[in-house]
């Protein structure tokens, strides 16, 4: 009975000790993992290449790595054949992420951050050769200060954009030796609003234009994507995303807005075009202004439908031109993506058009027993093709934002990139649920 008080004392004060590490951790603006014996100090944290995720740092998901030891005094590196996941708990913010890249033999690396996000492709390095790479990963939680959170869909809970981690994806044959996290809060940050054809889809073969255009960007921006699926531009205010984004926006920012594709099918007496849509569309424009922050009208992307003639038909009523107006009367940069989507449709034709949408014969993936036929939503490849186009409306802008966009070779919608050319290693989750929204 003795002791009894005495265990009551270990037990506190192991409480105390995780809650106050927990603590601290939540305080830390930089976090450095080392997956090289060799490296240690200057306030790295030796990984295992099995280490699991403990709520802190860890891999992800059941997925591990094999440890390589260097040759030469070149250093240890982890590697590995399938995509795994490594996760470190933040705080919400930006965080510029550094790679230390190279191993023995020949690497290639592609990297999607949080809810598939490209943010590299295709890093390679020669054996024995080290590359240093970075990039800017936006993280953000529902919470909209003390008394208020976005109202999330059910299909989005769960979702690692909304989650309590910084969570990357690593493909195809990396080579890593350590990678370092730190919070950033002097990037210009780029946030997106709009439904299925903008948000970031987390399974396999969907995908939209917003989680690939953070690959076109150097460090000085980060993209924060808080675009969902089946979202009008009222549904996006009602549920709260647009108060989310004025608590985070800052002079500097910008905010692209695309919709149109759902607005369409509200019918009440005070919906439409040139109602609702239209008033909406300003009030987005005016309340990023009060916050000092650049509004940029982008044009609903065409929907794959195409006339006897095999040219592209308009399916989307006075919307994209009712977007134009707005612009215009609001003196706003726009970016008509429904002319560019219209003419890479053109280009691509009736039957290769389907390349770019989610178009899949039966069983191309685990648990896919029916076909998939889609002429809204894309797949990586045609969403890559959209965020080129949205890429060349920046160039073509007066916006100072595109001084940041990596020098890449210029795209033209109407000679697009033959699918073959484009390389994504698939990610382990895949669903044949269609997103919400048409």
């Amino acid at each position: 009975m003795k002791l009894k008080p005495l265990y009551t004392r270990l037990m506190f004060l192991l409480m105390f000790t995780i809650i106050n590490n927990s603590n601290a951790w939540a305080q830390t603006s930089s976090y450095k993992f080392s997956f090289n014996r060799q490296q240690k100090g200057a306030g790295y944290t030796q990984v295992a290449a099995d280490y699991k995720f403990d709520g802190t740092y860890g891999f992800d998901f059941g997925t591990t790595t094999q440890a390589i030891s260097g040759k030469e005094g070149k250093g240890d590196y982890i590697t590995s054949n399938q995509p795994f996941y490594f996760s470190v708990a933040v705080p919400e913010g930006n965080y510029k992420v550094t790679l230390s890249l190279g191993g023995n033999d020949a690497s290639l690396t592609t990297v999607k951050a949080e809810s598939r996000r490209l943010m590299l492709e295709n890093i390679a390095t020669k054996p024995g050769e080290n590359k240093t790479v970075n990039f800017i990963v936006n993280v953000r939680k529902p919470q909209i200060g003390d008394t208020s959170r976005v109202a999330l869909k059910p299909r989005e809970n769960g979702k690692l954009d909304w989650d309590d981690k910084l969570t990357l994806e690593f493909d195809q044959k990396p080579a890593i030796k350590a990678l370092q996290i730190e919070k950033v809060n002097d990037q210009i940050t780029v946030f997106l609003a709009g439904n299925s054809t903008v948000v970031d889809q987390d399974d396999e073969p969907w995908a939209a234009w917003g989680q690939m255009i953070p690959r076109f960007f150097k460090p000085g921006v980060a993209v924060a994507n808080h675009a969902e699926s089946g979202l009008t531009l009222g549904s996006f205010m009602g549920s709260k995303r647009l108060d989310k984004i004025m608590s985070l926006i800052k002079p500097g920012d910008y905010l692209f807005i695309e919709f149109g594709h759902n607005d369409q099918k509200e019918k009440g007496p005070n919906d439409g075009a040139y109602k609702s849509y239209t008033e909406r569309l300003k009030t987005f424009i005016s309340r990023t202004r009060q916050k000092g922050a650049i509004p940029v009208v982008v044009t609903s992307t065409a929907r794959r439908s195409f006339d006897a003639n095999g040219k592209t038909v308009n399916t989307l009523g006075d919307y994209p031109a009712a977007a134009r107006k707005v612009a215009k009367e609001e003196g706003v940069t726009l970016i008509d993506l429904n002319a560019m989507t219209t003419t890479l449709y053109d280009a691509w034709g009736v039957e290769p058009s389907k390349k770019g949408f989610v178009h899949y014969p039966a069983n191309t993936f685990p648990g896919q027993t029916k076909p998939l036929e889609d002429n809204t939503h894309y797949n990586p490849y045609g969403a890559y093709e959209l965020a080129k186009c949205v890429v060349e409306g920046i160039k073509a802008s007066d916006l100072k934002l595109k001084k940041y966009l990596l020098n890449l070779p210029g795209f033209d919608p109407q000679k697009p990139d033959a699918p073959d050319t484009f390389n994504w290693p698939l990610s382990p989750k895949n669903s044949s649920v269609k997103p919400d929204g048409n």
